[in-house]
């Protein structure tokens, strides 16, 4: 019997920033033009080298970072790069997360030429004074302007960050938010609880934040989720909506327990049920550091883990019952065709739910 070969996506780190967020713990590192060409032509090495090896379609690419935008006109030659070695299907979603810098026009159009087809916008806040206790960039005006100028450029699938749980934050302040977002008419939001990591600006200075309570931040959450709701998003999974047809393909693989490539420092990967992973080195990775291996994935507790975070759930008929049950009774998960599935309040606890089902 022949296999299939099925498609698989591509993950692409760009691990540069121009400023250090207060709250960022992702691996990243200060842009300088000579750092990121020899990144740039270290990826294209690993690029032609995977290339060669995995002889499976690419469905999905996703530019994460770190500050992807920050490649600018050598986003072509790097995407080009990646048609030249692997087989992209006429029809991958391409997405490439931009930060609202008062420059993006010709980021934007660099993009457009590339091929992508899908933009990631780090929104975070429509209040200018949250961006700035954020640590970001960028004002809301920046960001009003990079979506008017994507729509001009035919970008039709955008999405928008937003976090929620900021300091001094309340549901006004969040309603403040979610208005100005979808007063910019995306496709997509990712919505994401702050949360106080080591090594970073906002732990050290967590004592004077003046953060919401846990309480406060589940209201928010739950306001956030009946919000969006409302207004014509579906909630797919735990911290993402979407428009109909509008989901984040190449995100569903990793729920879905589905297989992706990964290159660039702090990059992972899951291929051939084998996890891996490069370090959190960018001068190890230029120098041609070969991945870590992490494991097998893609067993059955891993796949109950992911597709609880999603809507649609798993199988009922997979999980203990006087728990599964319990968990319905309680208004935390529903039951339907056989799917069991979190409500908002159950997203809230997901952590907890999976341990115990697992």
């Amino acid at each position: 019997m022949v296999k299939l070969l099925t498609n698989i996506g591509l993950y692409i780190h760009i691990p540069f920033c121009q400023k250090k967020c207060a709250y960022c713990d992702f691996y990243s590192a200060i842009i300088t033009d000579s750092l990121i060409d020899s990144y740039v032509s270290a990826l294209k090495r690993d690029i032609k080298q995977w290339g060669g090896y995995i002889n499976r379609p690419i469905d999905t690419i996703y530019f994460g970072g770190g500050t992807p935008s920050l490649l600018g006109k050598r986003l072509i030659p790097l995407l080009e790069c990646i048609k030249n070695n692997f087989k992209v299907c006429s029809d991958a979603e391409i997405t490439l997360e931009v930060n609202p810098q008062k420059d993006i026009e010709n980021v934007l159009k660099s993009a457009k030429q590339a091929g992508v087809n899908r933009l990631s916008i780090g929104a975070q806040s429509g209040i200018d004074s949250e961006l700035l206790t954020l640590g970001r960039t960028h004002t809301k005006s920046d960001t009003k302007n990079a979506v008017a100028l994507a729509r001009n450029l035919g970008f039709s699938n955008i999405s928008l960050d937003l976090m929620i749980g900021l300091p001094h934050s309340t549901t006004d302040t969040l309603k403040q938010n979610l208005d100005f977002l979808l007063g910019l008419n995306p496709e997509h939001i990712s919505a994401y609880i702050l949360k106080i990591e080591p090594k970073t600006l906002f732990f050290k200075e967590r004592e004077t934040l003046n953060l919401p309570d846990e309480d406060a931040v589940c209201d928010q959450y739950l306001y956030m989720c009946d919000y969006l709701e409302n207004s014509g998003f579906s909630h797919y999974e735990i911290s993402n909506f979407s428009k109909e047809k509008k989901e984040s393909r190449h995100n569903l693989k990793y729920w879905k327990c589905e297989e992706y490539l990964g290159l660039g420092p702090s990059a992972h990967s899951f291929l051939d049920g084998k996890r891996f992973y490069f370090e959190r080195d960018l001068k190890g990775y230029i120098n041609g550091a070969i991945p870590t291996p992490d494991g097998d994935g893609g067993n059955d507790n891993e796949k109950l883990m992911l597709g609880l975070r999603l809507k649609d759930g798993v199988d009922y008929i997979a999980l203990p019952k006087n728990k599964a049950d319990l968990f319905i009774k309680n208004g935390l998960a529903t039951k339907t065709d056989g799917r069991f599935h979190l409500t908002n309040k159950g997203f809230l606890i997901s952590n907890a739910i999976i341990g115990e089902l697992i």
